[in-house]
């Protein structure tokens, strides 16, 4: 899970693109490596509003990682964390070895490898929740 993570480095920030080296966003960067290696059933969460998290309360993203996966509290590689911004859950990575995450960073422009523990406006929110595809609620 970690080397198809990071495989997408470098892929510009495109708001619900898909493709490889052309363009995702941080929600379809996790359906694409979690459903292309099969570890979770083909889903397509689109269409959804760029800034859908900033005006409603409709919990799109953690619905998504509830519906495939459980709620961990420490995160191993290959699992997910997400990030309340706004009024809902709406940024998602792929956890590393935390705190290294490969995530679609639109402050960034392209997905990108961070480390959490830096000063960082995703380091500063710890409304953060963590979730692991290979286990089911």
């Amino acid at each position: 899970m970690v080397a198809q993570a990071r495989r997408w480095i470098g892929t510009p920030y495109h708001h619900q693109a898909d493709v490889l080296g052309a363009g995702v966003d941080c929600g379809m960067l996790l359906v694409r490596v979690y459903v292309d290696t099969g570890i979770v059933p083909a889903f397509d969460p689109r269409p959804y509003s760029i800034q859908w998290h900033l005006h409603k309360d409709d919990e799109r993203y953690l619905g998504a990682m509830m519906e495939c996966s459980a709620e961990v509290e420490t995160p191993e590689p290959g699992d997910m964390v997400v990030w309340k911004i706004g009024r809902a859950y709406a940024h998602g990575a792929i956890v590393i070895g935390w705190p290294l995450v490969v995530h679609a960073y639109r402050p960034e422009g392209m997905v990108v490898e961070s480390d959490i523990s830096l000063p960082s406006p995703l380091s500063e929110n710890k409304n953060r929740r963590f979730f692991s595809p290979w286990r089911r609620s």
